[in-house]
């Protein structure tokens, strides 16, 4: 079974776009605060939260999982 790797390709993807924590959180509609606790893998967003991010980055749920 592979590895989830969720926070730190969270972090890498929101990085190479040039974007802050903050920003991303806006852009997606979640706290600050949800978006560091996910880069620092206390917790992780729910199916809904994840299609934004997939949208968002133009990525498929394997590639950002994994």
């Amino acid at each position: 079974m592979k590895e989830i790797k969720f926070a730190e390709n969270l972090k890498e993807l929101r990085q190479a776009k040039g974007l802050t924590q903050s920003q991303l959180a806006k852009m997606i509609g979640v706290d600050q605060r949800t978006v560091s606790a996910w880069e620092n893998k206390v917790c992780r967003p729910d199916y809904e939260m994840l299609e934004k991010l997939c949208e968002l980055f133009g990525e498929s749920f394997e590639g950002l999982l994994t």
